[in-house]
């Protein structure tokens, strides 16, 4: 049979139930070759390839260090009460309105940082950013001046707001997603996912410490700082700006071509090929481009090339021909991921228990200015003890800093502890015996994550029963456990979905389950919202002060109910999360490392 013959001569296609074909092996061997070609055609060396990938590192840090200003709400919270006169519902609303924005448009974001790269939504970042604390800045400047340009303002505001959180989840996605696809293979892709979290968790800490010293001013009645909220605006709009324009520069995926080559390797091997997958990848169906074009029908132009005198616009072609082949396997097997993962029964016990753990620390973040100021009497009350109070800024930098520090421990300890496959793509029962690895002693990361969700509901428990109350200065321990617990969940929960389901849709993956939180913030934020302003009705009718309207609560009972039902909630995650680890047709059962 001649050389045409066999380009041109159809092959079965690869079984989806077993073992892949020959014409799989084949397929392999000739992606194999051609992207050798590929990259001595393009004089990649090693040394450039790591070069980019640190040069990606540090752009990627640089974002998630500067991508959690939203994190810093309850430094300014107070400020809108105090001099634009919002209810705890119209602040809550803002901050609810951020976390929809964050977290609502990840998993289209993460489908588009798959398939065409980080690089474009770090721009989409630095244009929303600019342009949602521009317009908070204006909204703020111009609603100070009367009650009434207040609220007429405030649908701008939380436009402005609704901007912030798309530019906060645009940022945050592509530095993630750029350390995990280049950083995530071997033992060490915890750590590499930790880090970029917990540089996000630090940019609370230096922004409230930035605010705080920067651009505040004492007031002359209490000596109590108050942030100047529009400069600080402004300062954030051009910060992010310029961050968010040198990360779409610096921000590349290095050698993506092969981590999808592995992830169809392994999808063959495991059995996994589904009737349109095998359709693809049989060489026959590229007849006019892709597979079956590749192989030479004649054998002078094999030696041309050799000799380096091949015609360029056959080399053109080829080029086009083979970006073409790239751009089709990825978009399939990122598709196939995706149904795998939507498919999974276990993924959404995991995604409701991310639910049950994140809204209430979200909901204690973005409220923590207001509970601070419930924790000592009114201004005008007999009862004051004189006790000097603690700032929002100070709580805010320890719930960074153990935040950061708890990321970057639980990211370590998992590499060294943690049971991990070789490979990092997704785990499937039938391969689990060859690719995966076991210590002699190892403890699971949903062990892990377990540990850490009780941690963060015993900080919502104990300020529920009052420990801080009259006592600001033990709110650092609440502050400390809720930012240690809320830091871990963060840090695990994605480099479980690597774990489990691989980087090379992780994107997609991480963004469908980042979008739970957005609905656990805003209803636990609601639901303080009305314990809060409940109590403080309440209190203006004891006081005759009803029509005052100053819309402040002073006392356990501002909160403690609410925090009672985000201790259960967390709770309640906790069972959800063990039910997908050790459940009927659980990771366990399954054979799945994690």
């Amino acid at each position: 049979m001649t050389r045409q013959q066999r380009s041109r001569s159809p092959s079965p296609a690869p079984s989806t139930l077993g073992p892949a074909s020959s014409s799989a092996s084949s397929i392999r061997s000739l992606s194999s070759s051609r992207r050798l070609l590929r990259h001595r055609s393009r004089n990649i060396s090693p040394e450039s390839q790591q070069r980019t990938r640190n040069i990606s590192f540090v752009a990627a840090l640089l974002s998630a260090l500067c991508a959690g200003s939203i994190t810093i709400f309850s430094l300014y919270a107070p400020t809108f009460q105090t001099k634009l006169h919002y209810s705890q519902y119209r602040i809550n609303g803002l901050a609810s309105a951020a976390s929809i924005a964050m977290y609502i448009p990840v998993p289209l974001l993460g489908y588009l940082c798959d398939r065409i790269g980080p690089a474009p939504l770090s721009l989409l970042a630095a244009v929303f950013f600019s342009a949602g604390y521009a317009g908070a800045a204006a909204c703020f400047h111009f609603g100070g001046q009367s009650l009434s340009q207040a609220q007429g303002v405030y649908p701008f505001m939380a436009a402005s707001f609704v901007a912030i959180g798309v530019g906060t989840c645009s940022m945050y996605m592509s530095a993630v997603a750029t350390c995990a696809k280049n950083f995530g293979r071997g033992k060490h892709r915890g750590l590499a996912l930790a880090v970029p979290i917990a540089a996000f968790g630090l940019s609370g800490m230096w922004m409230s410490q930035v605010g705080d010293h920067l651009f505040s001013w004492s007031l002359k009645e209490s000596g109590e700082r108050e942030v100047d909220v529009v400069r600080f605006f402004i300062f954030l709009s051009v910060l992010l700006l310029v961050v968010g324009t040198l990360g779409a520069g610096g921000l590349k995926i290095v050698d993506e071509e092969e981590i999808i080559e592995e992830a169809v390797e392994e999808l063959e091997r495991s059995g996994l090929l589904t009737a349109g997958g095998s359709a693809f990848l049989t060489p026959g169906r590229l007849e006019n481009g892709g597979y079956g074009a590749i192989e030479r029908t004649n054998p002078l132009e094999e030696d041309m090339e050799g000799a380096g005198i091949l015609d360029p616009r056959r080399k053109d072609a080829e080029e086009e021909e083979e970006q073409e082949e790239v751009r089709l396997k990825k978009q399939w097997v990122l598709n196939a991921e995706t149904r795998r993962f939507l498919t999974d029964h276990t993924m959404w016990c995991f995604a409701l228990g991310f639910f049950f753990m994140i809204g209430p620390g979200e909901a204690f973040i973005n409220n923590m200015g207001t509970v601070i100021k419930t924790l000592y009497p009114s201004p005008d009350s007999m009862g004051s003890v004189g006790e000097k109070e603690t700032s929002a800024a100070t709580h805010v930098s320890i719930v960074g800093i153990t935040s950061t520090v708890v990321r970057l421990l639980t990211g370590t300890l998992t590499d060294w502890l943690a049971p991990s496959p070789q490979a990092r793509h997704i785990q499937i029962m039938s391969a689990s015996s060859e690719l995966n690895t076991r210590k002699k002693f190892s403890v699971s990361r949903v062990a892990f994550l377990l540990f850490f969700a009780v941690v963060l509901s015993a900080g919502l428990a104990g300020l529920a029963a009052g420990f801080a109350q009259s006592h600001g200065d033990r709110f650092w321990i609440i502050s400390g456990l809720v930012g240690a617990g809320y830091g871990a969940v963060f840090s695990l929960t994605p480099i479980i979905i690597t774990v489990i389901w691989g980087v090379e849709n992780f994107a997609t993956n991480w963004g469908i389950v980042a979008m739970f939180p957005a609905l656990g913030a805003t209803m636990w934020g609601l639901v303080y919202s009305a314990v809060y302003q409940d109590a403080a009705k309440r209190q203006q009718m004891v006081g005759g002060k009803e029509e005052e309207g100053d819309n402040l609560c002073y006392g356990v009972e501002c909160y403690a109910g609410a925090f009672w039902a985000m201790a259960v909630s967390v709770w309640v995650a906790c069972g959800l999360v063990l039910f997908a680890w050790k459940g009927r047709g659980g990771w366990s059962a399954r054979g799945i490392l994690v």
